[in-house]
């Protein structure tokens, strides 16, 4: 499954690397947005198989914040 940006966001923090395994409703990145922080949750079980973004990168909506599988 692709995790992506909803809106246009700063990368504020990255809660999980390539490899961890990670369950339903985990918290795995926080998105700045107009000041206000989002956190990006993951939706299904499975094992980070990669990530697209580094902490402090800008995103546009659609952008690829990493794959989980």
């Amino acid at each position: 499954m692709e995790l992506k940006s909803k809106m246009p966001s700063k990368i504020e923090s990255l809660k999980v690397a390539v490899g961890d395994t990670v369950t339903k409703g985990t918290e795995v990145a926080v998105l700045e947005a107009m000041k206000m922080k989002n956190p990006l949750v993951c939706p299904v079980d499975g094992t980070v198989k990669s990530i697209a973004v580094a902490v402090g990168d800008r995103v546009k909506p659609g952008a690829l914040i990493m794959v989980v599988e």
